[in-house]
């Protein structure tokens, strides 16, 4: 889809149709209203009548209305004004272009761009209703042998703003949320891909594709290399998966070389069966998941590139299955993670710490200024937040606060959760320096703790979205999620937000 800015009265936009807001009690926002005095009051009629109500999330569509240039008028309810924020804002926006898709109009001029979001300027209310549209017309179908019918999707969609001399602001907002935009739908066909397709091979020929793109530096490491190295924890998670592992190393240069880079480390587990710990049959479909932090991590690094952020980053993606076979990790053996710390495996369905311990002393070639890892981590944090918050640990205060406000401001958010060392007790191992599992309770936090052992030497930040990076039931599918959350957080550290 195409975007456009532009500043402009509705009764004189030439387009498919405009789209205007109505609050709930049947209050006009400003541009609704100017539209009813231009058909002398044909949609303040419509209204009273009951026609539109103004609830959240309903739409009206209406044709030929007089006094105005535009082939449609589409009516948005925005729900009770005096309670109307950004997640209605965004709500009323994806509504809105779900209701043009199916219109036959193939261009829209939507004011609800203008309409204020407390505490919140033009230049989120553009950003936000970019991501909102994009995240509305997405479609993973590649896979289906039968094209759904024929349609005439939207293809152009032109934001409105009140005065002229928001234009800039609001171009350079539009940029951002296209950039954001992609990259969560890089995140999501990935994480929707199946995984005879997207096993570790094709996750690093999609990291080199990226590279080529985007004029990123490209490393892929393979077994030998991570034997080289001593990640025996990482290549533990390997031993019964016949796809090679690889850890993937993106580095995107957009300040001074002498500048600490902010690193990014996603789990990359292509497909989790939990190994010799089998998981139970139902749902484990969902496993070609279990990879949706590295996907995150790979598309903020597209965002960050695509928005040219004066900042250094480094990705890094270990990448395997985790099968069970003949020659699978057993739970009872004992591993030498890459810091030199041993690690006895009690349950070979916790991998994701297994594959993260050994990127994040990896991590610490580069002398990064921070570093954060993103993973599908825990079931605990699933059952403790929902699919609302994603869990957040972090051993820096006010990285952790950064985080959060990120989170608040893309509505992508995190709730931080503690990582006190009484919780360290639970990892104790008779044989080894630590088991790789805490025992039934405060599973999240006992996973973090683990990795926490592996970051003494630089800040650090853990991301659990094992609850948010995707849908289950009939709208099953990869979020996204937390790509608007990192995207944001980079933004802040680059000064690159308005």
């Amino acid at each position: 889809m195409e975007f456009s800015i532009k500043s402009g009265s509705p009764e004189k936009q030439r387009s498919g149709c405009v789209v205007v807001g109505v609050f709930e009690n049947r209050r006009l926002t400003l541009s609704a209203e100017l539209l009813d005095n231009a058909s002398g009051g044909f949609i303040g009629e419509i209204v009273r009548r009951g026609d539109m109500n103004g609830k959240a999330g309903t739409t009206l569509l209406l044709h030929n209305v007089p006094g105005t240039l535009s082939d449609r008028i589409l009516l948005v309810g925005l729900g009770k004004e005096k309670d109307f924020r950004e997640k209605d804002y965004c709500s009323a926006i994806r509504a809105a272009v779900k209701a043009l898709d199916g219109t036959g109009a193939q261009d829209a001029s939507l004011f609800l761009s203008e309409v204020a979001v407390r505490k919140r300027g033009i230049a989120w209310r553009i950003r936000q209703a970019v991501v909102s549209a994009l995240t509305a017309t997405y479609r993973f179908e590649q896979f289906k042998s039968k094209a759904d019918e024929p349609r005439r999707p939207l293809r152009k969609l032109t934001l409105i703003v009140e005065r002229r001399n928001e234009l800039g602001l609001a171009e350079n907002a539009l940029q951002q949320g296209l950039a954001i935009g992609e990259a969560c739908a890089l995140t999501r066909d990935l994480g929707n891909l199946p995984p005879n397709v997207c096993h570790p091979t094709y996750l690093a020929e999609q990291a080199q594709a990226l590279a080529t793109e985007l004029g990123l530096g490209c490393e892929i490491l393979d077994r030998g290399d991570m034997e080289a190295l001593g990640m025996h924890s990482l290549l533990a998670v390997a031993r019964g998966a016949e796809q090679p592992p690889k850890l993937i190393v993106l580095h995107y240069k957009g300040a001074a070389k002498s500048e600490k880079p902010v690193i990014l480390v996603g789990k990359g587990v292509t497909f989790d069966t939990g190994g010799i710990s089998l998981k139970p049959g139902a749902d484990m479909d969902e496993m070609k998941y279990d990879m949706c932090g590295a996907a995150s991590v790979l598309g903020t690094i597209k965002a960050v590139a695509k928005m040219a952020l004066p900042i250094n980053l480094t990705v890094l993606v270990p990448a395997t299955e985790n099968m069970p076979d003949g020659n699978a990790t057993r739970p009872g053996d004992i591993v030498t993670s890459m810091s030199g710390q041993t690690i006895e495996i009690l349950n070979t369905d916790a991998e994701g710490r297994l594959i993260l311990c050994d990127a994040l002393t990896y991590a610490e070639r580069f002398n990064p200024e921070v570093v954060i890892d993103v993973a599908t981590l825990t079931g605990a944090c699933v059952v403790a937040l929902g699919s609302v918050a994603t869990g957040l640990f972090a051993n820096k205060d006010s990285l952790a606060r950064d985080l959060i406000e990120a989170g608040e401001e893309t509505g992508d958010r995190a709730w931080h959760l503690p990582l006190w060392d009484e919780y360290q007790d639970l990892l104790k191992s008779p044989f080894a320096d630590m088991a790789n599992i805490g025992g039934r309770w405060g599973g999240a936090i006992s996973a973090a703790c683990f990795l926490s052992r592996f970051t003494k030497k630089y800040d650090w930040a853990h991301l659990d979205i094992a609850g948010t990076a995707w849908n289950s039931g009939k709208d099953k599918g990869a979020t996204g999620r937390p790509v608007p959350l990192l995207t944001q957080y980079l933004m802040q550290r680059a000064g690159q937000v308005d």
